[in-house]
């Protein structure tokens, strides 16, 4: 009986130091959100997180702009070409009025130009494309700007950190321990993670943005082939 009283007893306090240690598992457990991480990357955090809200601003503003820019009319150089074959000059600079884009802006230039050689017609057209790629690419430049800075600034951070740590190294002498290094270990390695993830998003929005600016160069290359094929057909 003696026996089966021990065992009995062992299984009572395994069962009861389970919840135990589980709880004093949870109590240990140390859970780090962003806004943790970001106030222990120190005042450095703030120009990097300037910098993202302004690539997040001119990739949203100039994703729609450009967006606008490559709609097309599938109809819009049939119809032109029928009203200039017809002598309704009007009706085709009305046209292209109604139409809010780069390629209309381009091809209504080149209508008021008709009785011109066609290479005042033609360099006309190119100097409202230059214009209007111009536009296009607005704030692009600073998008590459951040680009490229915010690692920079996310590294510097990084070094301000391990001289902030091997200071207090040097000053806590024999007294070192964790906690001590801690906090320039964190400005050190959240603001390298802080410059890099915006650098590499801005990259990347970049890029998607110069990628449908050169596909909207493209169309409007086109089209300004295509009219002036259309000036130089014969007339009927």
């Amino acid at each position: 009986m003696n026996y089966l009283s021990l065992i009995a007893g062992v299984q009572e306090m395994a069962q009861n130091e389970l919840p135990i240690e589980e709880q004093g598992a949870e109590a240990t457990e140390i859970t780090l959100n962003f806004v943790d991480l970001a106030f222990k990357g120190g005042w450095i955090m703030i120009p990097i997180f300037a910098l993202s809200v302004i690539a997040m601003y001119i990739f949203l503003e100039r994703y729609f702009a450009i967006r606008k820019a490559t709609k097309e009319d599938s109809n819009f150089m049939n119809r032109i070409r029928d009203y200039i074959h017809e002598g309704k000059i009007d009706s085709a600079l009305a046209l292209c009025q109604s139409k809010d884009t780069p390629v209309s802006r381009m091809i209504s230039k080149g209508i008021k130009r008709i009785g011109r050689p066609l290479n005042d017609v033609n360099a006309a057209i190119e100097n409202i494309g230059n214009l209007e790629v111009s536009k296009l690419e607005k704030n692009l430049p600073t998008l590459a700007t951040v680009a490229g800075a915010a690692p920079m600034i996310g590294f510097l951070g990084t070094v301000m950190g391990m001289i902030q740590a091997f200071y207090d190294m040097s000053n806590a002498g024999n007294n070192i321990d964790v906690g001590l290094l801690s906090s320039g270990i964190y400005q050190a390695m959240v603001t390298t993670v802080a410059g890099l993830t915006v650098g590499i998003i801005a990259y990347f929005a970049y890029n998607i943005l110069v990628a449908k600016v050169e596909k909207v160069v493209f169309n409007m290359e086109a089209t300004t082939t295509e009219f002036m094929d259309l000036l130089n057909e014969p007339i009927k």
